[in-house]
């Protein structure tokens, strides 16, 4: 097996790539370095520059290096962004799948790994959130990534490719501090970077109807999410057929106000969050069930939430000194 990695050298992407590689598997990177870093990557797994949506240079790389299995990371991924820029995520996200699983198809490639998101669920009411709760997503990124599924799917009924789309929750942590996610994107950089610079994390609602008034979350970090993908990985190169959806989890829910009282005591600035009026949008409560993924992928997270901010910090101070 040789597989291609479109966004490997990206925060999420690297650290797949590496656990893959690390367990012996062949591996070659596609990515456009509009958000990867080369030097994420060891030196001995080849990067080839470009995008998914070069038709020519992924029949190229395909034949080049012999793949039999791809890995579609490469996508974008913020929000705020896709709201205000809808047009794009939709050709960017879309477009490229589309281009990748027709160079695949062609290619006679028959195992593809889909990285999704658990914004294809939009906001649901229950209390764990199932492969089998119905997707209802509130903002284009959420839509590019259900409406990929469906194209992975159809893809792969069409032409005989067994696929898997993996469900991400809210990914945090770094197996190396240069590995971490240089972004402030999501809640755990975004409350160091306030720390930085010496003002009080922000809370978005206090009066929700959780244990302590503020938004539960599910938080993975990067290092089991991409043993998951590992595992995925290998159950296609075993010879699974059809398609798997499954979410990546720890299936614990940890609320922001336990995650900042946590960072707080990690970086040792404990000073008491902001807070302000609720966000639109934001669920009261969004964790994963992760019990299919350990029956199918035979994967479980092991790190706990401290490791994630631990090693999230290592890495914060690293890329932004301290």
């Amino acid at each position: 097996m040789t597989w291609l990695i479109t966004g490997g050298a990206g925060y999420i992407g690297a650290h797949v790539a590496r656990a893959m590689a690390g367990a012996g598997e062949h591996v070659v990177v596609l990515d456009d370095l509009s958000a990867g870093v080369p030097a994420r990557l060891p030196e001995d797994i080849p990067l080839v520059r470009g995008a998914a949506q070069d038709a020519e240079l992924l029949k190229r790389v395909l034949a080049e290096h012999s793949v039999t299995g791809v890995v579609h990371l490469a996508a974008r991924k913020q929000v705020g962004e896709s709201v205000a820029q809808p047009t794009r995520y939709y050709q960017e996200n879309l477009g490229a799948l589309a281009t990748l699983l027709e160079a695949v198809a062609e290619a006679g490639i028959r195992r593809f790994l889909f990285s999704s998101s658990a914004a294809v669920y939009g906001n649901p009411d229950v209390e764990l959130i199932t492969e089998d709760t119905p997707c209802a997503p509130v903002n284009p990124y959420g839509e590019t990534k259900l409406t990929g599924e469906w194209l992975v799917r159809a893809a792969g009924r069409a032409h005989g490719i067994a696929t898997v789309c993996l469900r991400y929750f809210n990914v945090a942590g770094t197996a190396a501090p240069e590995l971490a996610d240089t972004g402030v994107f999501n809640i755990i950089p975004m409350v160091f970077d306030r720390l930085t610079r010496d003002e009080a994390p922000r809370v978005f609602g206090d009066d929700y109807p959780t244990p302590d008034g503020t938004c539960v979350r599910d938080y993975i970090h990067v290092a089991d999410l991409a043993e998951a993908h590992l595992a995925a990985a290998r159950r296609l190169a075993q010879g699974a057929t059809g398609d798997l959806t499954v979410n990546i989890g720890r299936g614990e829910g940890v609320s922001v106000r336990e995650l900042i009282t946590l960072i707080g005591e990690v970086s040792g600035d404990r000073r008491p969050p902001l807070v302000e009026p609720r966000r639109p949008g934001d669920a009261p409560r969004a964790v994963a069930s992760a019990e299919l993924a350990a029956r199918e992928l035979g994967w479980t997270a092991r790190r706990d939430v401290r490791e994630m901010v631990e090693s999230a910090w290592a890495g914060w101070r690293l890329h932004h000194g301290g």
